[in-house]
């Protein structure tokens, strides 16, 4: 006869007791409010790594928990607006307007059906000629960062959360000028670290010409899966080059955190006690406790 695999010492009543555990003690906390708005650009110029995912997800564990927080979508693709439930089609106020036709943040934001505090700045398809027509334009690297800061002087808010486009475009030049801290998602994957160091040679191009407060705070390692070696390799090889900015916080591959946008939701309130909300909540108390360096 086969044992019952809820008996203590079984690996699935381990992980039960373990998903248990890290519930309560995410119950337990309350999370610290910033005295000064954090804006944070969520960037990565290689596709597939969690940007968007993370971006919102992020968001809405911060919103839940208590904090005011505006998700701007930069990317063309619209996929941020899509997970926090919020109207993008092709005559949509957008960012588009924002950053293109000097239109206040203010006339474009909506709120999420997730959470009182979370907002979203929505992306249209708009945004995909964004590029070529930001080139004409005046002070083309600002045109965000002017925009927000009018938004932040009338509207109090805690977290501000910009998820860029797969390139380092205009558009992600904007994202960075308007920010003060980048979260780079990094997958536990092979070749997980290619193409970082034109990354963050762009940044530090950013810091020494136009935006000398921006800093890599934190980096988030996604898509991890536990029973292969390469993950851990991964993770061990981005902790010894990044050992302050590498949250402690892993977050795993997830039917549920895929499956939660075509529901127009994040994971955390589509299943908020799955292992991938649990992850993404661990991961936002990190970000909150650390407060910005």
């Amino acid at each position: 006869m086969t044992g019952d695999p809820l008996d203590e010492g079984t690996p699935l009543a381990s992980e039960i007791l373990d998903l248990a555990r890290r519930r309560a003690n995410l119950a337990a906390q309350v999370l610290p409010l910033p005295s000064a708005t954090r804006v944070i650009t969520v960037a990565n110029q290689k596709g597939g790594v969690g940007k968007t995912t993370t971006t919102v997800n992020l968001a809405a564990a911060l919103a839940q928990a208590g904090a005011n927080v505006l998700v701007i979508d930069l990317d063309p693709q619209g996929n941020a607006s899509t997970a926090l439930g919020v109207e993008h089609r092709s005559d949509t106020a957008s960012v588009y307007d924002v950053i293109v036709d000097d239109q206040p943040i203010a006339e474009v934001v909506q709120t999420s059906p997730e959470f009182p505090g979370l907002t979203c700045v929505p992306a249209t398809i708009h945004l995909a000629g964004a590029e070529i027509e930001l080139v004409s334009l005046v002070a083309r690297e600002q045109r965000l960062r002017g925009a927000l800061q009018a938004y932040l002087a009338d509207h109090e808010v805690h977290y501000v959360f910009i998820d860029c486009p797969p390139s380092l475009g205009l558009l992600t030049i904007n994202a960075f000028v308007a920010a003060r801290e980048v979260l780079i998602p990094i997958q536990c994957e092979y070749y997980a670290l290619e193409g970082l160091s034109q990354l963050l040679n762009s940044i530090q191009l950013i810091q020494r010409h136009l935006n000398p407060e921006l800093n890599v705070s934190t980096i988030l390692l996604t898509m991890y899966d536990s029973r292969t070696n390469l993950a851990n390799q991964v993770v061990q090889e981005v902790r010894d080059h990044f050992p302050e900015q590498v949250l402690r916080a892993l977050i795993p591959r997830s039917v549920r955190i895929s499956e939660a946008p075509s529901y127009g939701q994040s994971v955390i309130s589509y299943d908020s006690n799955s292992p991938g909300s649990l992850s993404y909540r661990e991961a936002a108390a990190e970000i909150a406790h650390r407060g910005a360096r």
